[in-house]
């Protein structure tokens, strides 16, 4: 499953149609990272990049010169060769980017320094994001400055540099068909991971060993990497949030709280699932657990059309201070609670964020200063919490060292919202269901 030739095709023409007349734009591909001595980490393509050509290999560079008129995309990147390939793989080559992926010119990228000043030169605007590459922003002054220096013979340097963050996030923020039926399967086969944890779960095994029956059901499925690394945090460890150590012994009597999602074709999925290391809830960590799943679904009651991205966070924050009233961790009127953001002593993240090509997905939240109105093809995700160190004096025993987060993927539809990963139980009745089918 992947995103066909006329999709990134499409891609490219809408960003040239943002750029301003005589302009080019100028993306660089991700580079390969040391490990450790002469071991590569696994390359993984930069988003902004792929989401533009759909090439995965390193060392390239992406030019869009729209109105040129011996072709509008050019490409940089490394030639074939067959001593290298023999050791490390294929190489598209200059010849297969134009055959396989639509380049209307490709050149060897070490021939880029002849060649791209004289696609710079005479240009009002370059697009460019400053920044991201120290390396590569030098390259790229460098070749403004050689164009600078020549002038006095007629060179014409660009007239300015405008980032180009702002218009292609904006594009990759709405999804397309194709790119939400990879993102659904993604999500399907995260789902089945997170059931799969849960049928293995079993007091006395490491955090480690569940992470590996997750990271087993992904590979198996053809999502060959996680999108991020994988949280299994139980007892006291479910309250660190971005907690990847994944060693402790869990026990019996504790919760687990695994965040986990695949990446497939490029597009991640996000998922949190919270259980019992033994099977069944204890009463203080159902009524938690209550808690934030009602937390959670009055967030998504709120993802429609026309309603903004602060909806959702504020009817969650709504929901888990009154709860926590009711319970006794709080003390006072919900009003005044929520005006001093009292909860965020055991809730202090956002109730989610964009999803896509990035876990964290690109794309404005707040743009011109006012919350982003929620639009068909949006997806996010929904994840409410609550951590209860197990050192937290404020409150009763029973308590502590419980953290609780569920979290889904949620697109906007035309009507409403789709919850994409619905495959994986959030009721207490069907996670110990769940659990207790488990041979």
């Amino acid at each position: 499953m992947s995103i066909g030739k006329t999709e990134f095709a499409r891609r490219r023409k809408n960003l040239m149609a943002l750029m301003e007349p005589n302009s080019i734009a100028i993306i660089p591909s991700a580079r390969e990272k040391v490990r450790s001595r002469d071991t590569l980490y696994c390359f993984r393509q930069d988003s902004d990049f792929y989401y533009l050509s759909g090439f995965t290999e390193p060392d390239a560079v992406l030019v869009l010169i729209p109105g040129r008129r011996h072709g509008q995309f050019v490409m940089f990147c490394r030639e074939r060769d067959p001593a290298r390939q023999l050791w490390d793989g294929y190489r598209a080559g200059p010849e297969g980017v134009c055959e396989n992926y639509a380049a209307d010119d490709a050149f060897p990228i070490g021939d880029i320094d002849d060649i791209l000043p004289g696609l710079i030169e005479g240009r009002e605007r370059v697009y460019y994001s400053m920044g991201r590459s120290s390396d590569f922003d030098r390259q790229i002054m460098g070749w403004v400055n050689s164009i600078r220096g020549k002038e006095a013979s007629g060179a014409v340097p660009p007239g300015e540099f405008t980032d180009l963050d702002h218009m292609l996030h904006d594009l990759r923020l709405f999804k397309s068909a194709a790119e939400l039926r990879v993102m659904r399967r993604a999500a399907e086969i995260s789902a089945r991971a997170h059931c799969r944890a849960m049928r293995s779960c079993r007091p006395g095994m490491y955090e480690y060993q569940l992470e590996a029956e997750v990271l087993h059901e992904f590979a198996s499925s053809g999502a060959r990497h996680a999108a991020y690394p994988s949280i299994v945090g139980s007892g006291d460890n479910g309250c660190v949030l971005h907690y990847m150590d994944n060693s402790q012994k869990m026990r019996d009597g504790d919760l687990v709280l695994i965040d986990a999602g695949c990446e497939l074709a490029y597009y991640a999925a996000d998922v949190t699932r919270t259980f019992p290391v033994g099977g069944r809830f204890s009463a203080a960590q159902r009524a938690l657990y209550e808690l934030v799943l009602r937390a959670q679904q009055a967030a998504i009651e709120q993802i429609r059309p026309g309603n903004h991205w602060n909806q959702p966070h504020d009817a969650s924050v709504a929901v888990l201070t009154e709860g926590l009233i009711e319970l006794g961790l709080l003390k006072g009127r919900r009003r005044d609670l929520m005006a001093r953001e009292a909860h965020r002593a055991f809730y202090m993240h956002r109730v989610g964020h964009w999803l896509g090509l990035d876990v964290h997905d690109v794309g404005d939240y707040r743009p011109g200063g006012e919350w982003r109105v929620l639009e068909p093809g949006m997806v996010m995700t929904v994840e409410p919490g609550l951590y209860i160190r197990a050192q937290e004096p404020r409150v009763a025993k029973k308590w502590r060292g419980i953290g609780i987060r569920i979290e889904d993927d949620v697109a906007v539809t035309e009507s409403g919202c789709e919850i994409l990963t619905g495959g994986v139980p959030r009721t207490i009745e069907e996670i110990e269901a769940l659990m207790a089918a488990a041979p």
